[in-house]
């Protein structure tokens, strides 16, 4: 399979994670869906690298536990955003990263004391913050506004996480790896959550239709987490930066034909500006950093 294809296969594979997720909210809160993914998450990952006789010892666990501590927390809040916003919302809010990362790239800019900023970066980063606007004016309702909040925070700690990824592959960590310090992250990290936080609301008993969807959230969320690490690694990177956007796509296809929601164009306008203003800016680092992707680039949208 070619590299542009695994990349559509993971957009689909990950817009579907998110009706699973979505789905699934009605039985679990997002701490325990956010458990089940990382568990599943981490069998499966554990048992790719014993196949390809990859160690999961590391010499930067420090590392790993940043990276878990900023991925994880993007994923909870963008599990929680997904089960109360449209699922096209919840998910654009999510792909702001790469504008988040641009916006950080600016600050710091600004903090060194550069003498010129990139013109076409800050227009970037206004266009999707204008994206942003038109996508939360005319969709949500008053009780809806915490959920927006966390999608918008998930972004931004994945842009963290994505920093964090990229430092672990400059110091020869495996991609496999890193999933599955992840996973565990995820893990322990949705255990404690379920079982300490009144608002997740203890442990929930299975139902067939439960547990099926939940491991579908993990299969779906690995498979698509591993098509894409692979289309980076033989693909083009811009040509991948822009199929990846696909996953917005689906999402509305998706939220149209199984959740029946109908976004205004408003709404609509506001997913085109992000997805041009992150592209933009993925495009302008690229070209900055040379023929390496940035390292946004490498990690996929679940953070």
């Amino acid at each position: 399979m070619s590299a542009s294809w695994m990349m559509v296969l993971a957009s689909a594979l990950f817009a579907s994670m998110g009706v699973c997720v979505k789905l699934a909210a009605a039985h679990y809160s997002a701490a325990e869906i956010v458990m089940y993914r990382g568990l599943i998450g981490a069998v499966l990952t554990a048992l790719l690298c014993l196949r390809q006789g990859l160690s999961l010892r590391t010499a930067v666990p420090g590392m790993h536990l940043w990276r878990s501590i900023s991925g994880v927390s993007a994923l909870c809040l963008w599990f929680y955003a997904i089960a109360e916003l449209p699922l096209a919302t919840a998910m654009t809010f999510n792909y702001m990263s790469s504008v988040w990362m641009a916006a950080f790239l600016l600050g710091g800019s600004v903090l060194l004391g550069a003498a010129r900023l990139d013109g076409r970066l800050v227009a970037a980063v206004l266009v999707g913050f204008v994206g942003v606007g038109l996508l939360l004016r005319p969709t949500l309702a008053p009780e809806q506004i915490w959920h927006a909040l966390a999608g918008l925070t998930s972004g931004v700690l994945s842009a963290l996480a994505y920093l964090q990824v990229g430092a672990l592959g400059r110091a020869g960590e495996p991609e496999l790896r890193v999933v599955f310090f992840f996973s565990v992250g995820g893990a322990v990290a949705g255990a404690l959550l379920t079982s300490t936080l009144p608002e997740a609301g203890g442990w929930h008993g299975h139902s067939l239709r439960g547990a099926a969807l939940l491991l579908a959230v993990g299969l779906l969320a690995t498979a698509a987490q591993l098509l894409m690490t692979r289309a980076y690694a033989v693909g083009k990177a811009l040509t991948n930066a822009t199929l990846n956007y696909l996953g917005i796509v689906f999402s509305v296809l998706w939220g149209v034909l199984i959740f029946d929601e109908r976004l205004p164009w408003m709404s609509l306008l506001g997913m085109l500006l992000i997805v041009a203003a992150g592209f933009s800016a993925t495009l302008l680092r690229t070209r900055a950093a040379g023929p390496k992707p940035p390292p946004d680039m490498t990690a996929p949208k679940d953070s």
